[in-house]
């Protein structure tokens, strides 16, 4: 088969997407100019350059960002990423969807996003743990378990974590595992946190399927990004009966109309290897190839932007689950829409992981855990539920499945912003 030709993405901020989305929102609910202003805003942003030493003893600069949007509904929350691509609009629109993704799911936060422009893969381990101290350190400005609370994000994970909650502890002369989540679970972290952004991608297919009427046992699925999200979606899909044929990192992608087999052992091969292996026997495509493929749901689980103007058409999946954030831009929305295709929106779809970050933070405040079974249990409801008000909404008021879930965020975050009031 021969790779496909696709139009690269045009070079869009992802903040005014999300202000387009907020805007399109606020106009179907007939919210005042006023409060779409409160909306449209960041609340607060925090940038910062702060010196690490390297391993050869060399200072280098590095440059961070924490932006909170909203905090109407309750302290803020949202990942921090370490990647060379980070930008500040692109933590202003991350911080956005983050603050619609927690009132779509009902969970008592705000949003909030940050990160550092660095590539991690690039330093060596002592280098990242004090690139992160000193990151906490400076950021111990803004966070804390009842103002903001950070988690892992692309680039970052349990460790990462673990060292920004031993930094902010130091700083406050004890222990306080309830001012970051996605933490190992011997320092207070939950279990059912590292796969909770995929289990909860798995349930809201399976809803998905059911609410528009299609097929998901043997269901041809795409995952575009095999990373934490999207392996672990692939690898519970699977299990539950639908057929992985093709998945890619940034490497590239394979695909295998009948399916690409056992997804554990592709998975064991990434590890091993760093990336998709060359030695795999599928037909190997480029990543962006990937999203046009002939197959019923397509999962797009890396980076913001990937269906967009320029090859939305070409898509020919029948079904999208966002589990990246921001994957699909306004212009794509309206191509796909026009093409009946069925896209449920980000902030439903990957919420998975937030949920069950709420978990840990709330077994943290009591010092009371709960086991995987019982995390898993309340996962489920949760976004399935979420999942029902959403489509109940888009049964109601036509338009797609982002419209119905920006208007039930919006909507929530509007009215605990009236009932608070406007301070003094």
């Amino acid at each position: 088969m021969a790779q496909t030709a696709v139009s690269q993405a045009p070079a869009e901020n992802p903040f005014d997407n999300a202000i387009e989305q907020l805007d399109a929102a606020a106009a179907r609910l007939g919210i005042d100019d006023g409060m779409r202003e409160v909306l449209r805003h960041c609340k607060r942003e925090f940038t910062m350059n702060f010196p690490v030493k390297m391993d050869d003893g060399s200072i280098r600069v590095f440059t961070g960002y924490r932006v909170h949007h909203n905090e109407a509904r309750g302290p803020v929350k949202g990942g921090l990423r370490y990647s060379l691509n980070v930008s500040l609009d692109e933590v202003r629109a991350l911080a956005m969807w983050m603050t619609w993704k927690c009132a779509v799911a009902g969970l008592p936060y705000g949003g909030a996003k940050g990160g550092v422009i660095v590539d991690p893969r690039a330093l060596s381990r002592g280098e990242l743990e004090r690139l992160t101290r000193r990151f906490a350190a400076e950021l111990g400005l803004l966070i804390g378990p009842d103002e903001d609370v950070p988690a892992p994000d692309m680039g970052t994970d349990a460790q990462i974590m673990a060292w920004i909650m031993d930094t902010y502890s130091m700083m406050h002369g004890h222990s306080t595992p309830a001012v970051v989540t996605g933490k190992p679970v011997t320092i207070g972290g939950s279990s059912g946190r590292i796969e909770a952004t995929g289990r909860g991608v798995l349930f809201v297919t399976q809803a998905a399927c059911k609410h528009f009427g299609l097929p998901f046992e043997g269901a041809r699925v795409a995952v575009q990004g095999f990373g934490n999200v999207g392996s672990v979606a692939a690898k519970l899909l699977a299990e539950a009966g639908a057929t992985i044929v093709a998945v890619s990192d940034s490497n590239g992608a394979i695909y295998d109309e009948k399916g690409l087999g056992d997804v554990d052992a592709l998975l064991a091969l990434k590890h091993e290897h760093g990336f998709v292996p060359d030695g795999h026997p599928g037909v190997h495509l480029t990543n962006e190839a990937l999203l046009e493929l002939p197959v019923d749901i397509l999962i797009p689980a890396a980076l913001e932007g990937q269906i967009h103007g320029g090859n939305a058409a070409n898509v020919q999946a029948r079904m999208i689950i966002e589990a990246a954030n921001g994957p699909t831009t306004p212009e794509a929305d309206r191509i796909l829409a026009a093409k009946g295709v069925h896209v449920v929106p980000d902030i439903l779809a990957n919420s998975g992981g937030v949920i069950v970050s709420y978990f840990e933070w709330v077994q943290d405040l009591q010092s009371f855990f709960w086991e995987e079974d019982e995390v898993n249990m309340r996962l489920k409801r949760i976004i399935e539920r979420s999942f029902d008000e959403v489509a109940a909404l888009h049964t109601e008021s036509g338009g797609t499945m982002r419209d119905a879930a920006y208007m039930l965020a919006v909507r929530r975050v509007v009215e605990a912003t009236e009932v608070r009031g406007i301070f003094p």
